[in-house]
């Protein structure tokens, strides 16, 4: 032995694995463009333009039907059809989420091209309170409700560092609708009636949707999953994706009331209604850069930073342009500003869900948020409607509402950023 005492060997740790994202994750494995990238951000593009861009433009409906078919009808219960509409819109969030999970767009895209373009068709034969409901708020609603989803998701699949500004250029297919459609049925309705009016645009909707169905879809290989309802309680349990869920909640409950009231308002300062009815396609045209210029500033620095500036400047333009405007120009103004200001958040709510997710769940993520989004869709406008009874017709009270509303949702996005990073300055 030699007076040596042999040391055992001591097998060394094994060395760390590092972490490597399942196949098709990593960011560098986002094409971030290309043909067939671009090529489904401008399906998502119609997707949204026949989805969100016929959402953008219901206020001209509050103004006809009360001018017209429901002149009977207070305005508050008048504009539960708008606001059901958009509630269906995104109520169905979860269900479209796990199927496009499950499956993809496909099914999406032919369902809701049928749904929504049979509605819109019902909506042009009503007359009576229920028929209106049933057709535009119910059976179009949950059409358009699919296909949003549809392109949304689908588009996320495609982009990673690029994300934001894709979801800009494909939102503002919702700007784009919400000019040009309220222009067309302004103009057609005195020639060829509400009825023909309505058909018009449906076949419109319908060529662009066509277009869709086929060259939208999803870039993963989808696996079909057991449903669960926990999947879409999870999220909530992450202070940063309730923190962001309740603030698109509250600040959604005050995004459509300038666009539900804006020509009702103009008419009661003595605007001329022909003059009143362009100023949603005022406020849609500077949503078109309040869409696409975020989403690239956000991708440069953070998208959490420029979604809070925005809606702080939204807050601003409501409290201090809206409610002394009370004549043709400041109204005009606030339009366009306000246009600009709140066009952020529909390009920037979907990049920011994705930012804090796996992509693989992007569909269940995306409607836990438009789930809790909806109900805020489905009582902001009554409550606006019923704030104008009660200031005998003003609108100040309902101003004020709409302003403090969002300022809250403000508040919550910047404590959804206070969880990832706290209060230093940095790109989130």
């Amino acid at each position: 032995m030699n007076g040596k005492e042999k040391i055992p060997d001591v097998e060394a740790p094994p060395a760390a694995v590092p972490f490597k994202p399942p196949p098709g994750m990593a960011p560098s494995d986002f094409p971030d463009g290309g043909l067939v990238a671009w090529s489904v951000c401008f399906g998502a593009w119609c997707c949204i333009f026949a989805s969100f861009g016929w959402i953008a433009c219901i206020g001209i409906f509050q103004t006809y039907y009360q001018s017209n078919q429901l002149s009977t009808y207070s305005p508050s219960t008048i504009a539960w059809i708008p606001s059901t509409e958009v509630f269906i819109m995104q109520v169905g969030a979860p269900v479209w989420g796990k199927i496009f999970d499950n499956y993809g767009a496909r099914f999406l895209l032919i369902f809701g091209t049928l749904f929504h373009i049979l509605g819109l068709m019902m909506t042009s034969l009503g007359t009576e309170y229920y028929q209106l409901f049933l057709a535009q708020s119910i059976c179009s609603g949950i059409g358009a409700s699919a296909l949003f989803y549809a392109g949304m998701n689908s588009l996320s699949t495609w982009f990673f560092k690029n994300r934001a500004l894709a979801f800009g250029i494909a939102a503002s297919g919702s700007s784009m609708g919400g000019i040009i459609m309220p222009i067309m049925f302004n103009q057609l309705v005195g020639r060829i009636g509400f009825g023909w009016t309505m058909r018009v645009l449906a076949f419109m909707l319908l060529g662009l949707l066509l277009i869709a169905d086929v060259i939208t879809k999803s870039r993963l290989h989808h696996k079909p999953k057991p449903f669960n309802i926990m999947d879409f309680v999870v999220p909530f349990k992450e202070p940063r994706f309730l923190l962001l869920s309740m603030g698109s909640f509250f600040f959604f409950c005050g995004l459509f009331i300038p666009m539900n009231f804006i020509i009702l308002y103009g008419e009661y300062y003595g605007m001329s209604s022909s003059l009143a009815g362009y100023q949603l396609a005022i406020l849609n045209a500077a949503s078109v850069p309040g869409r696409i210029l975020p989403g690239w500033a956000g991708d440069r620095y953070g998208r959490f930073n420029v979604m809070i500036l925005t809606i702080f400047l939204s807050v601003l333009v409501v409290l201090a342009l809206w409610i002394p405007s009370k004549s043709n120009a400041p109204i005009i103004v606030f339009s366009a500003f306000y246009g600009f200001a709140s066009g952020a958040f529909v390009s920037l709510v979907g990049p920011l869900v994705a930012q804090i997710s796996d992509i693989r769940q992007i569909g269940v993520r995306n409607g836990a948020n438009f789930f809790a989004i909806s109900f805020a869709a489905l009582i902001g406008s009554p409550i606006a409607g019923a704030l104008i009874v009660a200031d005998d017709g003003g609108y100040v009270y309902m101003q004020v509402f709409c302003g403090l509303v969002m300022a809250v949702g403000g508040v919550c996005f910047v404590a959804s950023r206070y969880t990832q990073v706290g209060m230093t300055w940095k790109k989130v």
